[in-house]
């Protein structure tokens, strides 16, 4: 299968570089997964699209300002520092810029409310390093990188962060801190719009995937068999497990709200016999036409970019012409693409 396959054009207006006005306006694309057809809807119409006993199950990571803006102690150049998974203690694995000229022993400041220092002790690939951070102070670290760190926005987003950044881009049920990225199927979701599922008698729990920077890796092989996801943290709860396991059982629909839950619950079906069981532990599942699904009968998730594996997984769950097909739709019809666009429904 070719990664090439997966390609289409997208009008660079298209991308939305801001959020919808407030949470619940955004338009939303239905798509019937066994026939192809579309219709187009807004999220406040999402609880009429879904029966009672739907189980619709969120992602609750909560995204960390990860990118860090400091200078060289050595000669006051600029560093930016983007944290991408913590590997022990005060050691993280880092994209530093300019790499090149940040070598094994180099170090940063990273000034703010308190001032976080840092040094670079190892050299990975695709200009990643090793950093060792810490504070004079005694302040906790995670502490400090929330007061003095920026929301990692997509690259896509070409503009700085802003304040508001850091409550738009998060959904209203993020708990536990861990990602780089947000689930961003998620952020649709206001608290009107989970009491009228509620209301509806839709069942509503939440799972963690903490998403990593690999969200954003670019597929660089020819093959999308060839390819390969990062790892990324999960946690399920035994009440978490139970309800999807129970939903299962009563072969009653699992809608998975994005890509990174869709993720979860299969690795950990795939590894269960089919069954999601409570625990944690390490995911690195990649998805793709042709794999076969055992907890998902339902995925709410927004626009994603071509080539991408994220579009690959949705279109292993509707179909690639399917997909493709409603792409082409949401462009004509002016829908706005990726992290803070609009989003799509897939049954």
């Amino acid at each position: 299968m070719q990664v090439r396959d997966f390609d289409f054009d997208l009008p660079s207006e298209l991308i939305a570089q801001e959020p919808s006005s407030e949470r619940g306006a955004s338009r939303l694309l239905f798509l019937d997964r066994d026939t192809g057809a579309v219709a187009h809807e807004t999220i406040v119409a999402l609880p009429t699209l879904l029966r009672p006993n739907d189980l619709l199950v969120l992602n609750n990571t909560r995204v960390f300002p990860a990118r860090l803006i400091g200078h060289r102690a050595s000669s006051g150049g600029v560093v930016e520092c983007l944290l991408i998974r913590h590997v022990e203690s005060d050691v993280w694995e880092a994209l530093v810029h300019p790499g090149q000229r940040l070598k094994p022993g180099a170090r940063v400041v990273f000034d703010g409310a308190h001032t976080l220092h840092g040094e670079i002790l190892e050299r990975r690939f695709h200009g990643r390093r090793l950093l060792r951070l810490w504070t004079n102070d005694a302040a906790p670290i995670d502490d400090v990188v929330d007061a003095i760190g920026h929301m990692p926005l997509p690259p896509y987003i070409r503009r700085e962060d802003r304040h508001d950044d850091r409550e738009r881009y998060q959904t209203i049920f993020a708990r536990s801190r861990g990602s780089v990225a947000a689930p961003t199927a998620g952020l649709h979701f206001s608290r009107a719009l989970l009491a009228a599922c509620a209301a509806r008698g839709v069942q509503v729990v939440e799972i963690t995937l903490h998403v990593g920077y690999g969200t954003f890796q670019p597929v660089r092989v020819e093959r999308v068999e060839d390819h390969r996801l990062e790892p990324e943290r999960y946690e399920i709860s035994r009440s978490a497990a139970d309800a999807i396991t129970a939903a299962l059982d009563e072969r009653r629909r699992v809608i998975a709200v994005g890509t990174t839950t869709t993720r979860t619950l299969e690795a950990v079906a795939l590894e269960n016999e089919g069954r999601v069981v409570p625990g944690a532990g390490w995911a690195d599942l990649f998805i793709y036409p042709g794999f076969r699904f055992r907890v998902i009968t339902g995925l709410m998730t927004n626009f994603h970019l071509p080539r991408s594996s994220l579009l690959m997984l949705v279109s292993a769950f509707a179909g690639r012409e399917h997909v493709l097909a409603a792409y082409r739709r949401a462009i004509d019809e002016r829908y706005r693409f990726y992290s803070y666009g609009d989003a799509m429904l897939v049954l």
